[in-house]
């Protein structure tokens, strides 16, 4: 933010940028707010115009203006813009407020955004075609079909801590232009109230990864839920490990099953650290990170839904399914449909019996995008586009 005395470290090496790289190779955008005043009805344009100056007071003359507002910027505010900003009117940009933040680039392109930057850095480059992505973002906004999915977690009450699992829910509803509806469920409120009250509408279930204790009941509870009724679900990381303990428990009979992570003590610790992590002292930088092969097993939902028999994918965690009870686990019904390639690492498990039940211990939403949503997801809002509607 111009102004703040945190910014002035890097408004001042921007601001030396010109002399460092050549001033014709260096475009300054500055975003600004030009609020509507309702009571007035009017858009304030003072926002705008002393930002600007407080930026041309240490050096910045800004090139372009992103006017961020609710609506079109009229010809006559725009033209007030550039004069008391010092700008060509065809710089100032209007950056609307929307529905969908995939809208964003086709506002910008309205606005002859990419245009003016291309012209202005004497690139060369062809037209850009946003037919197709024009057509996804329509179908975002106007699905033939709708799904409720719970998201149980425990940092609900700060949503951009799931912002990465929403974006992938709605990236997996497009196949089928299903828009999806997040029900956001705090994991401690399960454990007090029961998820029969709390996920009675909801068509299929998402359990994010996270860290620690709190919450783990209810989510364990809620994937008992989902397993009873035969309700599509979904688990990651941590989720998936809550997953094989609700199973370990209920349908292999190991009471008190638990991960070594949540009690130490445990008699059946189905989740546990590896072999040679339990000598680590120092935990940090020491976690499985990043990307690592998968190897899926055929005639299983994770092999439908990737269409192809060996992916990659990334991961963040510590502890891992332990192979000692993966016979105790498999005999009553748990299917391990992904491993590492030597198989000492159990990748994604799912459910005989059940619709669809499905855990990785990966992060899948890494890299879903809105033009290549994941598999899994796609597969996932397709399961409870099947539950609601039967098709």
């Amino acid at each position: 933010t111009v102004g703040d005395i945190e910014s002035l470290p890097f408004l001042e090496a921007i601001r030396q940028m010109p002399y460092d790289v050549g001033r014709e190779n260096v475009l300054y955008i500055h975003l600004t707010l030009v609020p509507f005043i309702g009571t007035a009805g009017e858009l304030k344009t003072k926002p705008t115009q002393h930002s600007v100056n407080k930026l041309r007071e240490i050096g910045i003359q800004p090139n372009i203006l992103l006017c961020r507002t609710d609506r079109f910027l009229p010809p006559g505010v725009k033209d007030k813009i550039a004069m008391f900003c010092n700008v060509d009117k065809g710089s100032v940009i209007t950056a609307k407020d929307v529905e969908s933040i995939y809208e964003v680039p086709i506002i910008l392109r309205k606005e002859g955004l990419d245009e003016l930057i291309v012209r202005s850095l004497r690139l060369e480059t062809r037209p850009p075609n946003l037919r197709d992505w024009d057509i996804l973002v329509q179908k975002i906004k106007r699905p033939r079909h709708e799904v409720t999915i719970a998201l149980v977690g425990k940092y609900v009450e700060s949503r951009e801590s799931y912002k990465s699992v929403s974006e992938a829910l709605i990236h997996g509803g497009l196949r089928d232009e299903t828009g999806v509806h997040i029900q956001w469920v705090e994991s401690g409120e399960i454990e007090k109230d029961g998820p029969e009250r709390l996920l009675a509408d909801v068509d299929g279930v998402l359990i994010p990864g996270g860290f620690g204790l709190r919450g783990i009941e209810g989510k364990i509870d809620t994937i008992r839920y989902a397993r009873e009724r035969h309700l599509p679900f979904f688990g990651i990381c941590l989720g998936m490990q809550c997953a094989v303990i609700e199973i370990a428990r209920s349908l292999a009979g190991l009471q008190n099953a638990n991960s070594s992570e949540f009690d130490s003590d445990t008699p059946y610790p189905v989740i546990d650290l590896l072999p040679e992590q339990r000598s680590i002292q120092e935990k940090g930088g020491t976690m499985r990170l990043g990307g690592f092969p998968c190897h899926l097993v055929s005639n299983t939902l994770a092999s439908a839904a990737y269409k192809q028999s060996d992916i990659r994918e990334r991961h963040r965690h510590r502890y891992e399914f332990n192979n000692e009870y993966l016979e105790a686990l498999t005999s009553k019904g748990l299917t391990i449909s992904g491993t590492s390639p030597d198989g000492r690492l159990i990748e994604i498990i799912e459910l005989q019996g059940h619709p669809w039940f499905v855990g990785t211990q990966f992060h899948p939403e890494f890299q879903s995008r809105l033009c290549s949503p994941h598999p899994l997801f796609t597969a996932f809002i397709g399961a409870a586009l099947q539950r609601k509607f039967g098709t």
